[in-house]
């Protein structure tokens, strides 16, 4: 397993590549189980009303999410470039400046 984590505006993103052998949640329109790489992660969006409160810069925002979408890739390399390019969407969903976007990758904790 290798988590993926952004940090910007005050507040943590952090999702999860599967690797060969690993089980991946099953959700509605799950890729193809044989991947050897799937990328899972929430998404997230801004609304005026309802959602979840989140504070981003100090500011308290809310959030609605999205259903989960795993994604397969073949390679580690592609997994993890997509998994970055996710967080830091995100974040600009919510106001954040992508390129101020912290990310760090690495392996889970077995434990």
């Amino acid at each position: 397993m290798i988590l993926v984590r952004g940090s910007g505006g005050g507040t943590d993103l952090t999702g999860t590549v599967f690797e060969r052998g690993e089980e991946p949640p099953a959700y509605k329109g799950a890729p193809d189980e044989d991947a050897p790489y799937v990328w899972v992660c929430d998404s997230f969006y801004e609304v005026e009303s309802g959602g979840s409160p989140l504070v981003v810069d100090g500011e308290e925002i809310r959030v609605a999410f999205e259903e989960p979408m795993p994604r397969g890739f073949d390679t580690r390399d592609q997994a993890v470039e997509a998994a970055r390019d996710h967080v830091r969407t995100q974040f600009a969903r919510i106001g954040v400046d992508p390129d101020e976007v912290e990310v760090e990758v690495s392996a889970a904790d077995p434990a």
